[in-house]
């Protein structure tokens, strides 16, 4: 396979890792990353989105942030060539869902959406058809995993000694205000019952060490919860280590005979 990474930070390198540690080692890969990017890079280095384009690879995963889904993903995906994305609360912003979507459709493709920290999300897509009444969704982490984002005008985080509850809203609103943070309600959101109607609560917890996401659904079909105490990744206190597997395992599957 030659793969194509839209970025190279934590994220890419780790996911490079799973690969090869798991036998899957691309045979080529091309990266797009920003100009003047120093280190070992493994492979073709571009510094555009045309370029590349043009390195036609077989898939292209984004982890680079939102951005790069407008500058980078959407050109790929109008050039006809499958991508992941893992900045999936970047579709909260309307017109860019929109833009992504019209692009698969020009180039004869499709937008994967990996189900990145959280689980449980094929079954939510699937009770759509059955009528879906409520989802519910509470981002528990650390304080230090808050840092840099508006919720340090809104706490004290190196204060904090017990759980503080400092944004309630909708998935949309969560997304657009918390980018680093809130994927995994863009993805509930776009699985279960769009991003208005998706209720999002986020909490800075002293009292835990792991990226907690829970959520509860009701359905016509079946009524669920769901808890993940996914570790955070070393590097990034912001990003699960699920995340990086969950990109990873989108790849294999590429590869395998048989997917799960």
């Amino acid at each position: 396979m030659h793969l194509g990474l839209i970025g190279y930070g934590n994220i890419g390198r780790a996911l490079l890792g799973v690969l090869v540690a798991e036998g899957c080692a691309p045979e080529r890969v091309t990266l797009l990353v920003r100009p003047g990017t120093r280190g070992d890079l493994p492979g073709d280095v571009v510094t555009d989105s045309e370029a590349l384009v043009a390195a036609r690879p077989d898939l292209i995963v984004e982890c680079a942030g939102h951005s790069a889904v407008a500058g980078a993903v959407v050109p790929a995906l109008r050039a006809g060539i499958e991508c992941v994305v893992v900045s999936i609360g970047a579709l909260a912003d309307a017109a860019l869902h929109d833009a992504v979507r019209a692009a698969a459709r020009a180039g004869g493709t499709r937008v994967v959406l990996p189900a990145g920290a959280i689980g449980g999300v094929d079954l939510l897509a699937s009770l759509k058809p059955a009528g879906i009444a409520s989802v519910v969704y509470t981002s528990r982490k650390p304080p230090l995993a808050w840092k840099g984002t508006p919720a340090e005008a809104l706490l004290d985080l190196s204060a904090l000694t017990g759980p503080a509850t400092f944004f309630t809203g909708n998935a949309r609103e969560a997304a657009l205000a918390y980018p680093k943070n809130a994927n995994v309600a863009a993805t509930l959101a776009l699985a279960g019952l769009g991003f208005e109607e998706t209720r999002v609560e986020m909490v800075a917890d002293p009292t835990v060490t792991q990226n907690i996401h829970e959520y509860r659904v009701r359905s016509g079909a079946a009524d669920y919860a769901m808890r993940i105490e996914g570790k955070p990744s070393p590097d990034n206190p912001k990003t699960s280590l699920a995340t990086v597997y969950s990109a990873a395992r989108e790849v294999m599957n590429r590869l395998a005979e048989v997917a799960i």
